[in-house]
């Protein structure tokens, strides 16, 4: 009797030890897991800059907030992904917190403008960038299209093509060298005849849409398709049949690449 309740005690607390262990090990092992919650889901110190930043701001981005959400559902889906951005302005930061760890370019028109932003937010990756177009150009800029030979779809590439007038040439190497997954065309400006326009912007994205190497199709997000010009060009370039989603201002295109369609020459880019 005696050996036998000694045995009794002697397992119960060797018993209790284990529980006691594994007690130990599961409450370390819930506390590694928050702590790895805490750490994925807990914004950045950019992010944080954000939030203050349009906390304290009275100006507000130029898409409002139906138009800006078409975008965020994709990069939601997308992110962090390859996103290029036509234009810098007071969205542009949050355009880059909204694709965390993915690669936002901001491509500006005016030198000056570029310095100004990156002083107050040096977290931007933007370029001062030179377009060849004139908006009051943009009618004889079909023309050109349909009878030049290097703006052909089959034929169409950006990188040094001097001979097609709407494709962008003499922009920063990764402009050419980064297959987009998001692009979105905001600017240049487009509201006076010597503006540039967006013209050669919209046929660029088509064009690096269509040469797209890897899987799935590029966003394309064009705004202020209220004015001639956006919509004329996006009509000719960008497809109606690729038209995903209209709000307000702004259209949102979902382009294949070329391999994965037919191509004719004769009938354009759509």
């Amino acid at each position: 009797m005696p050996i036998t309740i000694a045995g009794f005690i002697a397992g119960t607390i060797l018993i209790s030890s284990f529980i006691k262990t594994a007690d130990y090990s599961i409450l370390c092992s819930l506390a590694k897991t928050r702590s790895i919650a805490v750490e994925e889901y807990s914004a950045s110190p950019v992010q944080l800059q954000a939030i203050i930043h349009y906390a304290t701001s009275s100006i507000v981005p130029q898409q409002n907030f139906k138009e800006i959400s078409v975008t965020f559902d994709v990069l939601k889906k997308r992110s962090p992904c390859n996103f290029l951005v036509f234009g810098l302005g007071y969205d542009s930061l949050m355009w880059t917190n909204l694709n965390p760890n993915g690669n936002t370019i901001f491509l500006e028109e005016d030198p000056k403008w570029v310095q100004s932003v990156l002083k107050d937010a040096p977290i931007l990756q933007a370029h001062a960038v030179k377009y060849r177009t004139e908006l009051k150009e943009a009618d004889d800029l079909l023309i050109h299209y349909r009878s030049e030979p290097s703006c052909y779809p089959s034929k169409a590439y950006l990188r040094g093509n001097e001979k097609c007038r709407l494709a962008l040439t003499g922009f920063p190497d990764e402009f050419y060298d980064t297959e987009w997954d998001l692009i979105m065309i905001d600017a240049p400006r487009g509201y006076f005849p010597e503006a540039p326009g967006r013209m050669a912007a919209i046929f660029s994205a088509a064009v690096m849409a269509r040469n797209r190497k890897g899987s799935g199709v590029t966003h394309v997000f064009l705004h202020d398709v209220n004015r001639r010009v956006e919509k004329v060009f996006a009509e000719e370039f960008l497809c109606r049949k690729y038209l995903v989603k209209s709000e307000g201002r702004l259209w949102h295109f979902e382009i294949p690449p070329a391999s994965n369609t037919s191509s004719d020459d004769s009938a354009g880019f759509c």
